[in-house]
């Protein structure tokens, strides 16, 4: 099978998917904007061949490209697991006669506001929203949907651009900042705990799901720079409480007509027992998210998916162990990092459950943390029993600091 992956070098986990496509048999010819000899060693070896392109948001051009470089070679799929190319990739298929998602199909995932459309006539319960490209349209909305409320891009990824609004005083204030902003979703603010459904599909079948839950959630983490965010990848999936939003994934999948490959959804759990859809992307989330179903379960998500995309099977047959906390750390001050305190007395207590560490060395600039939710690094950690795994999260969060000055 001739499979052409977008952009296969960018971002972090994309050379993981790469390689996961290389493993399950496929030829992967990849198509991005970085040199050849950029690309990270793991890509280089997993590919059969690559096109560089001057850029990857003109489709026409692109398309163009490809049919000369091509040269009449057959295209089986075209993946993109990254968020700004999804709709690229749909376009792609369309121009090359490639089947999958279809520029129609994809603009709900990409769309927030037609996302919640198609799910309101589904009967699925969202957010009350309203969309809105103009001062005047995101104080209509308010108006109608009255405070707290949520602002977020359409087209946005994550919580980036995303402001939780108490009154009108604060939406004079937020307003301003979302001018680069063509469209925003002016939402209900649904308070309650957060969660993910992501799942690996085939033909529409669910073949594998993992739940992740956000402590705090995002919005909260984005809006404190002294929290370390943690995910936690849960063990017991299928326990009661969960239910709704379970329940509530199919239905969105459903709705949406997804069919074959990855997708990851968010949705909320109010203390009454609701649940309320959050958004969905058809790709993998981001921040070492699939690195933690990984490591939950001890087997290859990635070369799982690429089985699932390149030949309809998904070949492992699934033991979740493990809970699987990552701890998101921001660094103290500015500038470089000069020194990392706790961090041996976190390796000496819990060195046996600790499975990644990411800190940024000292002598590092700590990076911008509200552009990234990775910050200055991460110490990722499991146990079986989800009662230590959060108690040793919390403790990872509390006595581990990174100083920069």
């Amino acid at each position: 099978m001739n499979i052409l992956l977008i952009s296969p070098g960018y971002p972090a986990d994309m050379p993981q998917f790469t390689r996961g496509l290389a493993e399950a048999g496929a030829t992967v010819l990849g198509v991005g904007d970085q040199p050849v000899g950029s690309l990270p060693e793991l890509v280089r070896n997993s590919l059969a061949a690559y096109l560089q392109v001057r850029s990857l948001w003109d489709e026409q051009i692109v398309a163009q490209e490809l049919r000369a470089w091509l040269k009449g070679k057959r295209l089986d799929r075209i993946e993109c697991l990254w968020e700004p190319g999804m709709l690229l990739a749909a376009q792609l298929r369309e121009a090359l006669g490639v089947p999958g998602l279809s520029v129609l199909e994809t603009v709900p995932f990409r769309d927030k506001e037609r996302m919640k459309q198609v799910l309101d006539a589904a009967g699925i319960r969202t957010p009350r929203h309203f969309p809105a490209t103009s001062v005047a349209q995101c104080w209509e909305a308010a108006e109608r949907i009255g405070f707290p409320l949520i602002l977020k891009p359409i087209a946005g990824a994550g919580s980036a651009d995303t402001y939780r609004v108490n009154e009108a005083d604060e939406l004079r204030d937020v307003l301003p900042r979302l001018r680069h902003v063509p469209m925003v979703s002016v939402e209900e603010f649904v308070d309650g705990e957060e969660f993910t459904f992501d799942t690996v599909t085939i033909d529409g079948r669910i073949c594998y799901h993992n739940i992740a839950w956000y402590r705090p959630r995002p919005l909260i983490a984005r809006s404190n720079e002294w929290i370390s965010p943690q995910v936690i990848a849960l063990r017991q999936v299928d326990q009661a409480d969960l239910a709704g939003g379970r329940e509530m994934g199919r239905a969105v999948l459903k709705a949406l007509g997804f069919q074959t490959g990855f997708t990851h959804m968010e949705w909320y759990r109010k203390a009454n027992g609701e649940v309320v859809f959050g958004e969905i992307g058809a790709r993998p989330p981001g921040a070492h998210q699939v690195d933690q179903m990984n490591f939950a379960c001890d087997f290859d998500v990635f070369r799982e998916w690429a089985n699932a995309v390149t030949h309809g099977g998904f070949e492992t047959k699934l033991e979740r162990r493990y809970n699987v906390a990552t701890i998101y750390k921001r660094a103290q001050g500015v500038g470089r990092i000069r020194a990392i305190e706790g961090l041996e007395a976190i390796q000496r207590k819990f060195g046996a459950h600790i499975v990644w560490n990411t800190l940024l060395p000292v002598g590092t600039p700590r990076r911008n943390w509200r552009q990234t939710l990775v910050s200055d690094g991460f110490i990722m950690l499991r146990h079986p029993e989800l009662s230590a795994t959060l108690a040793m999260a919390d403790e990872v969060g509390t006595e581990l600091k990174l100083i920069a000055g």
